[in-house]
């Protein structure tokens, strides 16, 4: 029953269009990204762990992600991501998303926003300012894996950051690890080098950056290619590395321990089943590290890693960035709700 008297409810509703006019510039997603790490630090925000959907029809799940961000934004919000395997097949990204936010005191519903390219965005977004802490400030050279939407913000936004003399990429699929170098080198203005395999992309980077597309787990990156002092990203839905990986780390970080203790699914779930991730072995959330509550790197030949799961807060930061610069630039459509 609607009460009598009840005031009109707008929601605003971005398609994927109007998020790409919007431009919205790399220095803009760090920010909103970097700010909501803080706010999550300082303790201003409810992050529930990601629930998952399988359909067993198809090679893929969805991830459902909650949480609620105070400070400036005063959100919540609630992500459903589809990630499915073989959409190259259909010529369709992997990961498909909407977002959508609620007022965090009354609940009444602000927004719906397309948040595919939200994901890809927010995930480079982390991936940058999780080195941006733990790896070497004169990090040069980048070894990533995995040519998927996250993977082109990965590397965007870490060269942003870093200006690296290097930058290798390899894919399983030829085609896609070609067509992702060219983009990149096309767009960062410098060569970006297509390997053979694993080994030839990661042994002796700087920073590593794991984001495969894996239909089980296997290790496929071995520890022995990780340079002393380097810092390793591993983030794949699927198992890539060996579990031998965090004996070699100074520091292991994670954007959520609630999030990466539980579950199926995660690059280092092994390790945590196996204990050597666990609360005694980790040393911070990222959050923490942002908010200047605990240290990031301390030295120069700290060997250091970051798993991120993946944060509704960032979703929520980004797409509350995007409705604000949609309002300044009138793009995108306010909507009666009731």
């Amino acid at each position: 029953m609607i009460p009598d008297g009840m005031p009109p409810i707008y929601i605003s509703y971005l398609n994927r269009l109007d998020i790409e006019a919007l431009a919205i510039t790399d220095d803009e997603i760090l920010g909103a990204i970097e700010d909501a790490l803080a706010a999550q630090g300082r303790g201003e925000a409810v992050i529930e762990p990601r629930m998952h959907l399988e359909p067993g029809v198809a090679r893929g799940h969805f991830n459902v992600l909650r949480g609620s961000l105070g400070g400036s934004i005063d959100a919540a919000g609630v992500k459903v991501v589809g990630d499915f395997v073989d959409n190259y097949q259909k010529n369709l990204p992997s990961e498909l998303a909407v977002l959508t936010l609620f007022d965090r005191f009354d609940g009444r519903p602000k927004a719906i926003l397309d948040a595919s390219g939200i994901t890809d965005m927010r995930t480079g977004a982390v991936t940058a300012i999780g080195a941006k802490y733990l790896a070497r400030k004169g990090s040069k050279v980048l070894g990533h894996v995995g040519a998927r939407g996250t993977a082109y913000w990965n590397v965007r936004l870490l060269d942003r950051l870093f200006d690296f003399d290097e930058i290798r990429v390899h894919s399983r699929r030829p085609e896609s690890q070609n067509a992702f170098a060219e983009r990149l080198s096309r767009d960062l203005g410098k060569r970006v080098v297509a390997t053979k395999d694993w080994r030839s992309c990661v042994e002796g980077a700087d920073i590593v950056v794991e984001a495969s597309r894996l239909p089980e787990p296997a290790p496929m990156l071995l520890t022995e290619w990780i340079k002393p002092g380097a810092l390793v990203v591993p983030y794949g839905t699927m198992s890539a590395v060996e579990l031998s990986l965090t004996d070699i780390m100074s520091k292991l970080v994670v954007d959520d321990w609630g999030q990466c203790k539980g579950g199926k699914f995660g690059s280092l779930r092994a390790h945590v089943e196996t204990g050597r991730l666990s609360e005694r072995t980790l040393h911070a959330e990222m959050g923490q590290i942002v908010a200047g509550l605990k240290p990031g790197r301390e030295r120069e030949e700290e060997t250091n890693l970051f798993w991120h799961r993946g944060l509704s807060l960032s979703d929520i930061a980004l797409g509350h960035a995007m409705l604000a610069k949609g309002e300044r630039l009138g793009i995108g459509q306010r909507l009666r709700f009731a």
